[in-house]
């Protein structure tokens, strides 16, 4: 949660819906979304490349990716 207030400060942990795109959600720009990839990268190690970005549109798809890769 910590890598989306980084990028969208306003909002909350209880404003997402995990099941919703969070570029809508959160009203994200695409410079936005690349911005959270990147803090996801640096905090977790994992990178996203840009076929798996559709896995991880949602807070839901972002947990189950990381979940994935980083369990194995």
């Amino acid at each position: 949660m910590t890598a989306i207030q980084g990028i969208a400060p306003e909002i909350e942990e209880g404003d997402i819906d995990p099941d919703e795109a969070l570029r809508d959600e959160c009203d994200l720009d695409s410079m936005d979304f690349l911005n959270l990839l990147t803090a996801i990268k640096k905090a977790c190690g994992v990178n996203i490349p840009e076929q798996d970005y559709p896995k991880v549109r949602t807070l839901s798809g972002i947990i189950k990716y990381l979940h994935s890769h980083l369990v194995q």
